[in-house]
């Protein structure tokens, strides 16, 4: 095997190791994005609800 073709094998691995790294990464970081965005929107969702539940027992 010539020293040309183990560096292009080893640069191969390594391409395959990063971009496995960096799509585990962006990966979380997209799904920690989602869990933000669900959890401020249920948030809203209880924030009306609980208002609409209390200004209700103020009228009466």
């Amino acid at each position: 095997m010539r020293t040309n073709t183990l560096w292009t094998v080893l640069g191969v691995i390594a391409a395959v190791v990063i971009a496995w790294f960096l799509v585990n990464v962006l990966l979380s970081l997209v799904g920690f994005v989602f869990k933000v965005l669900l959890v401020a929107i249920v948030a809203v969702v209880v924030f009306f609800v609980l208002r609409a539940v209390f200004s209700r027992r103020d009228v009466d």
